[in-house]
């Protein structure tokens, strides 16, 4: 695996695992093939823009022409598909786009894998895919219960990778990733709009009771997880990849703001969105059998977080001031304070 097709490769955690993997490995030459969505954002890619192993694609995953050029041009032998709409709040809105890139988009993609005979198709995927887990934890063979449309659209391109293993013998694995958090994340994902929000003192909108359960995953650790399944995991095996610790939504917004020192009464909690699953929690121990441990904690993770957002206010107020992204936060969240 010498030439990467890194799909999504603009956004937040494709932006990091380009980057990850281009310092780590001399002899690899990534080429990145993103749509750059309003989340797709170039500047993710400075600092390896110069660097002779990159290139850069604009392109749409469903796109088959767009994905067979690329895949010809730079004698890919490896997808890693990133590219994906990923925010559960925008998949309540508008479900048509979530379905089209995260099911008919995979198809797309597997159908180039299959067609070029790849070495290794590798699928990004979440922990939502199992839904809510009230008690125990998520293993790798439970059953898929999404309860939103991204969450859905994600579950479906996990079965069609499954589908293109067993059918066409494709070498495809798939991890599912809990909540990332660090540099580069649009900031309508909740971790970068409290702490942006918090630096600004503004409220900081806080679903519900705020006792939601996430595992909040170091951004590099999730790229150092997913390095090793591509080089070490089974294909048509499926890894999960977290830290196998949960913290409450209400301690996250507490923590962000003691970090940043701001008043508890920022938080500002709003009407519970639909369907909000109450607790993610997943089991790690088959990636820990590759020899994979996560690095940061949630206290190590959010103090690196929150120092990235301080550090680079340019990156994210150019987004945050745009008449798109003001829209979008006045939709979402207009007349939900209680």
């Amino acid at each position: 695996m010498k030439n990467l097709l890194v799909t999504g490769g603009a956004g937040f955690i494709g932006a990091n695992f380009v980057q990850y993997m281009l310092e780590r490995y001399a002899d690899l030459t990534i080429t990145v093939f993103d749509k750059l969505t309003y989340a797709g954002n170039p500047q993710n890619l400075a600092p390896v823009a110069d660097d002779p192993r990159y290139a850069f694609y604009q392109g749409d995953i469903c796109d088959a022409e767009a994905v067979d050029r690329a895949m010809q041009a730079r004698r890919i032998d490896t997808i890693v598909n990133f590219a994906a709409e990923t925010h559960v709040d925008r998949s309540l809105m508008e479900p048509g786009s979530f379905i089209q890139t995260d099911v008919y988009g995979t198809f797309v993609l597997l159908e180039a894998a299959k067609k070029y005979n790849v070495e290794r198709y590798h699928q990004i995927s979440t922990d939502e895919v199992y839904g809510e887990v009230m008690t125990g934890r998520s293993v790798e063979t439970d059953t898929l219960e999404p309860r939103s449309p991204y969450s859905a659209g994600k579950a479906g391109g996990d079965l069609l990778c499954l589908s293109y293993y067993t059918s066409f013998g494709l070498p495809i694995t798939i991890t599912r990733g809990s909540n990332n958090i660090g540099p580069y994340q649009y900031p309508e994902k909740v971790v970068p709009l409290f702490v942006t929000n918090a630096i600004d003192d503004k409220p900081l909108p806080l679903y519900g009771d705020g006792m939601q359960m996430r595992d909040y995953q170091y951004v590099l650790d999730h790229c150092a997880g997913i390095d090793v399944v591509l080089r070490h995991g089974q294909v048509g095996e499926i890894y999960n990849l977290g830290t196998g610790a949960e913290t409450p939504n209400i301690v996250m917004a507490k923590t962000i703001l003691n970090l940043l020192g701001k008043p508890d009464d920022l938080i500002q909690p709003v009407t519970d969105r639909p369907g909000h699953d109450r607790r993610y929690a997943l089991d790690v121990s088959k990636i820990r059998e590759l020899d994979w441990e996560s690095r940061y904690d949630f206290s190590a993770a959010i103090e690196a977080t929150v120092k990235w957002y301080v550090d680079n206010q340019a990156w994210w107020r150019r987004i945050k001031s745009g008449e798109a992204y003001q829209a979008y936060y006045s939709r979402n969240y207009a007349g939900r304070a209680v």
